[in-house]
């Protein structure tokens, strides 16, 4: 398997859950500015131009963050990353997976345009990047206390969606959205960093872009 990623990005987040499987995998890097990777022109790989993609041997892709964790977590069912299917706790980390794409994820993205070009970035003005805060913030806020008295989104074991959470708190503290308000997720936050897979993909993929001079 082969994922397309770019530094810091949500791509981080089925990079991490990879490691967590155990499965080999292969990195590829993409410019999200230029739509560059080692191989040429990344639209040609996935027409919708972002990341993540992941590619099978075979030639066939998966394009979508949560879809990808599924896809993954159901690899290696034995690790415990996504309940199995037809029991009801599935159901409801799927329900994780999709507020965290459809109210964190998209709400995190930036309609201003950066060099002309619509693009799936945070914003990068002081003004956007206060909007952004102001949308994200009660939805993180409704997290947090879900999170009391637990360890991780589906109780006292990582799975799928708390990879894709921790990217997004990831990207709340690139845009100086303090935690410390909330503080059953900021823990959370710290617990989730120091899983060796995380520890693992922060140092392969390095710092993002800064997001202002």
């Amino acid at each position: 398997m082969k994922l397309f990623y770019a530094a810091g990005a949500s791509s981080l987040a089925p990079h991490i859950l990879l490691r967590e499987a155990g499965l080999p995998f292969a990195l590829e890097k993409v410019d999200l500015m230029t739509k560059r990777w080692s191989g040429g022109d990344f639209n040609a790989t996935n027409p919708k131009s972002y990341v993540p993609v992941l590619q099978m041997e075979d030639g066939d892709t998966f394009t979508e963050c949560a879809v990808i964790l599924q896809f993954v977590a159901d690899l290696r069912p034995e690790r415990g990353l996504m309940p199995a299917p037809g029991l009801r706790s599935r159901y409801q980390a799927l329900e994780w997976l999709n507020f965290i794409g459809m109210e964190i994820h998209k709400n995190f993205i930036t309609p201003e345009r950066h060099g002309g070009v619509s693009a799936n970035f945070l914003s990068k003005t002081a003004e956007g990047q206060q909007a952004t805060r102001v949308r994200v913030a009660p939805r993180l806020a409704y997290v947090d206390e879900a999170l009391r008295g637990r360890d991780y989104l589906m109780g006292s074991s990582f799975t799928a969606p708390d990879a894709y959470l921790f990217t997004m708190l990831t990207w709340a503290r690139r845009l100086d959205l303090d935690l410390s308000p909330w503080r059953t997720l900021s823990d959370y936050s710290e617990r989730i960093a120091s899983r060796p897979s995380v520890r693992e993909a922060l140092a392969v993929e390095g710092p993002p872009h800064s997001l202002r001079p």
